[in-house]
């Protein structure tokens, strides 16, 4: 009898000691995993003290450079991005053509600035959730309204459409008219006057600045931004495989919107 409680108490023993060590290995190995989890740029930023922004500034009305600093959507809500960090908003120039390249050699923390999500600049970075749905429409002559409706419409070879180059206003072109006139214009800012002036016809872009370009630019007219020729979403440009930094601008969006800042900045630009 004594020697069975003794076995069994050295077996329970035993298995106690198996308990405890797995626990301290379970521990150990956690413990080396969070030693080497990857640092965040969330944390690099803070430790900075500077959110560096890349930024176009040329997008009206999400970023346009003006007067030796930059105004827009995207800018203000940069600004709100770095103050909930407890840090600077540091904008950075870039091209449309670079955006990728910048944002991949650390260049900046973030991308703002009427950016499209597309799958193939997924492949290269992560992308903020989605703030705004917009799609690309095309803008003309009030006179030429009726004459631009559709893609068919467009794709004519009389037809000069011009683009802005290297971002995916251009791509949306060069995919979809193969017998339009296409000419690229460098300046992005100033493109519109092209079709004022009678050197184009239309440019095609995002609905919203469609829009704004209307107000901005008597004789020029939207084409059912409403209803454009295209399904489209924009989002912040953010560093691949950061997912702790993309939770954190996840949720200070979600929390701008709720909040109706996020509504608040959209108006001061669009209505």
């Amino acid at each position: 009898m004594t020697i069975t409680t003794t076995f069994k108490g050295l077996k329970l023993a035993t298995r106690g000691l198996t308990i405890g060590l797995g626990l301290a290995v379970g521990l150990g190995l956690g413990a080396a995993a969070l030693a080497q989890a990857p640092a965040s740029q969330l944390d690099a930023i803070q430790s900075r003290g500077a959110l560096q922004v890349c930024t176009t500034g040329d997008y009206k009305p999400f970023t346009l450079a003006k007067d030796g600093s930059y105004e827009g959507i995207d800018i203000e809500l940069a600004k709100s991005l770095a103050k909930a960090l407890g840090v600077e908003a540091k904008f950075v120039q870039t091209k449309w053509s670079d955006l990728l390249t910048d944002m991949g050699s650390g260049k900046c923390d973030v991308a703002m600035g009427g950016i499209s999500v597309t799958l193939d600049r997924q492949k290269k970075v992560f992308f903020s959730a989605p703030y705004l749905v917009n799609g690309k429409a095309p803008i003309v002559r009030c006179a030429d309204k009726a004459k631009f409706q559709t893609i068919a419409d467009i794709d004519k070879p009389e037809t000069r459409v011009v683009v802005n180059p290297g971002g995916t206003n251009e791509r949306f072109v060069r995919a979809n008219f193969k017998k339009a006139d296409i000419r690229v214009f460098p300046d992005n800012v100033t493109i519109f006057d092209e079709i004022l002036a009678g050197r184009a016809d239309l440019m095609i872009s995002e609905s919203i600045e469609t829009k704004v370009q209307e107000k901005a630019k008597p004789g020029l007219c939207a084409v059912n931004p409403d209803e454009p020729l295209q399904y489209g979403e924009m989002g912040y440009m953010l560093p691949r495989g950061d997912a702790t930094f993309k939770a954190f601008v996840d949720q200070w969006l979600h929390l701008a919107k709720a909040t109706g800042e996020f509504a608040g900045i959209y108006n001061q630009f669009v209505k």
